[in-house]
């Protein structure tokens, strides 16, 4: 078999930003992901925000990473064409005793550059007329935002594919393929990867594994100290006709975690959490009982007027927590991204330990590995029909009378909604199964469309999209499933 290039394990929101990246080389590159569709991992569940860099520590490759990608979220929005917004964003101090903490991040963010002012509570208060009345102050950082984390990596990786990415889903990295002797070797390199599909080889592996990232080192023999601590966090999803928040709102920030927001989001829902729970299962992403109860006390102390009634789902997401040391901060500080060519062996990038602000620094990840290989000696030739544009597919919602109507007359299949809650169209769901990177699941379809978020959370729309799947697809709707092989949805007929 002809080597790749380059092969990248794991297609969450950094694995796409890297395979987006250097697809503008004239590099052969293989991407898998072990899951059915892209950004099913920590990538599929997390607070879409976009972190302006004042949180982390000075000094830091957390701090770089994030100050950096901040600055690329906005060519990025334009090329790749998904919904991102500067909203700007809040720390709250509640009380007389949370302000000096302001003071801190303030100094943190001036340290790095990042535009942050302290306001006063008067005018917290004018700007979000929900927040609690103790507020006391606020700092703002204006170049925080909003985005959907899903829209992002679906555009990055679409624009990685059509520049020539061969992409493999339902791919699990099992070991490397090594050239001459064993691992534990100071001069071993790394020549290929063996799969559940196969063995491929290739000249370098980018370990872009999430949650695995350690799993992966630990078989190419380096950071056996290294081990990725799995933080789950719990969110509510409130109705966006009953309840509105204009912004994004945190609390004063713990050692651990940011603390439970309140938020906006792009698509109007507020979005209320996450807590932070260290757990062991890297598959845990059940809601808890208690968890909920701390997450919507954590906002109440926010936003006291907030109802459960308006809650309109629940989900918790994992966050892939790491223990590298900062090599250039001025004091201990052991949860930094670790991102390397390790020195002990040949033909491995080594990405870990990347929870937020991973996807704020996601595009600036990506630039640093193509500075890691070039400095390794790859010489990185820039193709010339490399197309940074990957235009967007029409959102039947977003468009005037005149738009909807004139893109019916082209397709009438955009005038069949589907899903109700959220305005999606036949149409929309037919061009998502045939976009560069098909949506074959029923969560495919829900993480390019937004439908099944809605108050009915699907129960409207679900026995349309099977029959639409299998026919499109040419198969049963026995074969259709929610997220790949083991969750179809239907299990026999009841009529011959």
């Amino acid at each position: 078999m002809q080597p790749y290039d380059i092969i990248i394990i794991g297609a969450g929101v950094v694995g796409a930003m890297v395979a987006r990246t250097l697809s503008r080389y004239a590099l052969d590159i293989l991407w898998i992901e072990k899951a059915s569709d892209i950004c099913m991992g920590a990538t599929a569940a997390n607070s879409a925000i976009i972190h302006g860099g004042y949180d982390a520590m000075p000094g830091s490759l957390k701090a770089q990473m994030n100050i950096a990608g901040n600055a690329m979220w906005d060519r990025l929005a334009a090329e790749l064409q998904f919904p991102f917004a500067r909203t700007g964003t809040y720390v709250v101090a509640i009380g007389a005793e949370e302000l000096a903490a302001l003071d801190e991040l303030k100094q943190r963010g001036d340290i790095g550059g990042v535009p942050t002012e302290i306001i006063s509570g008067e005018e917290m208060r004018r700007r979000e007329p929900s927040i609690n009345p103790a507020v006391s102050g606020a700092l703002y950082c204006p170049t925080g935002g909003v985005c959907d984390p899903w829209a992002v990596t679906i555009a990055a990786a679409e624009n990685a594919v059509m520049n020539g990415v061969e992409l493999r889903l339902n791919t699990t990295f099992e070991d490397f393929i090594w050239e001459g002797e064993a691992a534990q070797h100071p001069q071993s390199k790394i020549i290929g990867i063996k799969t559940n599909q196969g063995d491929f080889y290739g000249r370098w592996v980018v370990n872009a594994a999430g949650l695995y990232a350690d799993e992966v080192m630990h078989k190419a023999g380096v950071h056996p100290e290294f081990h990725i601590t799995p933080r789950r966090g719990e969110y509510y999803v409130l109705d966006r006709a009953r309840v509105q928040i204009n912004n994004v709102l945190f609390p004063v920030p713990s050692k651990v975690s940011k603390g439970i927001l309140v938020t906006t989001t792009l698509h109007g829902n507020p979005l209320v959490g996450p807590n932070a729970e260290e757990i062991d299962d890297k598959t845990d992403v059940a809601v808890t009982a208690e968890g909920m109860h701390e997450i919507w006390e954590g906002a109440q102390k926010l936003v006291p007027g907030l109802n459960q009634r308006e809650v309109i789902a629940l989900f918790a997401g994992l966050r892939p927590g790491g223990n590298a040391p900062c090599l250039t901060c001025a004091t201990p500080y052991n949860k930094d991204f670790l991102i390397e060519i390790p020195t002990d062996v040949a033909g491995f990038v080594n990405l870990g330990g990347l929870e937020s602000p991973a996807l704020s620094a996601a595009p600036a990840i990506a630039e640093r590995v193509v500075t890691l290989l070039q400095g390794a000696g790859e010489a990185l030739c820039d193709k010339s029909n490399w197309n940074p544009i990957r235009p967007a597919r029409p959102v039947f919602r977003h468009l005037n009378r005149e738009a909807q109507a004139a893109l019916i007359a082209r397709d009438p299949r955009y005038g069949r909604v589907i899903c109700r809650c959220e305005t999606v169209t036949e149409g929309e769901i037919v061009a998502e199964i045939h976009a560069p990177i098909p949506a074959t699941t029923y969560d495919a379809i829900k993480r390019r469309t937004w439908l099944g978020t809605g108050r009915c959370l699907g129960g409207f729309d679900m026995p349309r999209v099977v029959d639409i799947l299998a026919r499109e697809l040419g198969i049963s709707p026995l074969a259709v499933s929610k997220k790949g092989t083991g969750s179809e949805f239907l299990y026999r007929t009841t009529k011959a």
